[in-house]
């Protein structure tokens, strides 16, 4: 079965151009220079499945019209990944049932914490969203079945913290990462899309840099790369110039197919 990946948002936590940035790529014409916080929209099978729901995803849903949202899945709790959770609200009335999210044990505790006028059960608004959290597996290789398709955990070392990023079908989605756990090698096996962290040239404590994302498709030899989570040290045109052919920076928008079942 043929599914559709689109990037909402590609950049990092402060978003590309930075507020108060007046660097090259923060001023830059290039439209592929213009990064929303990380998320990404899956389609298939007339359904849609978001990984996560940063501060801009209302501004994202209406620049890629997106009408419906049939389930959310989560890579950990951090504000550019969570905070519009709020603005499902209005996709969530459209559903006979919950919008069901999932993510892990603290990822739940912390959306339920943010929102807890949505998750509370006295006194609860009406015109709050309609959705229900699951937790996840952490049983290494489970995941989700879900509308046909299989959405399987990966875990992932975001500095010290453990996140998750998910594989469903050919691809597989790994933001805010700065390690891959042994036991997720063997799950990212024949992948025709690698989508990875790459904040920057420059290492960091709790991200991929571009060198160390480079190694990582090395190792795990996908058929296609794309980089994700940038800062603005990262210029689009100069840097997918310097990249291998099989690894291109990702950007705000793009759109790409992929097997999913």
């Amino acid at each position: 079965m043929q599914a559709t990946l689109t990037f909402l948002g590609t950049g990092t936590s402060m978003g590309v151009p930075t507020l108060g940035c007046t660097c090259a790529v923060c001023t830059s014409t290039d439209p592929h220079n213009r990064r929303t916080r990380p998320s990404i929209r899956i389609e298939y099978d007339h359904h849609t499945v978001l990984i996560d729901t940063g501060p801009d995803f209302h501004a994202q849903a209406l620049r890629e019209n997106i009408r419906r949202v049939d389930a959310v899945f989560y890579t950990h709790g951090h504000a550019d990944h969570v905070l519009g959770m709020d603005d499902l609200r209005p996709l969530s009335f459209l559903l006979k049932e919950n919008l069901p999210l999932y993510a892990d044990d603290s990822t739940a505790l912390g959306l339920e914490r943010i929102f807890n006028y949505t998750f509370k059960s006295e006194h609860r608004n009406s015109t709050s969203a309609r959705v229900e959290i699951h937790r996840l597996d952490l049983t290494p290789g489970a995941g989700v079945p879900l509308f046909g398709a299989f959405f399987q955990r990966i875990p992932l070392l975001h500095g010290r913290l453990h996140t998750t990023g998910y594989r469903f079908g050919t691809a597989a989605y790994l933001t805010d990462m700065s390690d891959l756990p042994l036991e997720s090698i063997p799950l990212l096996q024949d992948l025709d899309i690698l989508i990875i962290d790459a904040l920057r040239r420059d290492p960091h404590f709790s991200h991929s840099h571009l060198d160390k994302s480079i190694a990582f498709v090395e190792q795990l030899k996908p058929k296609r790369a794309f980089f994700t989570h940038m800062s603005h040290d990262l210029d689009h045109e100069a840097t997918n110039a310097i990249l291998p052919p099989n690894i291109r920076l990702a950007y705000d928008g793009l759109q790409l197919t992929f097997e999913i079942a």
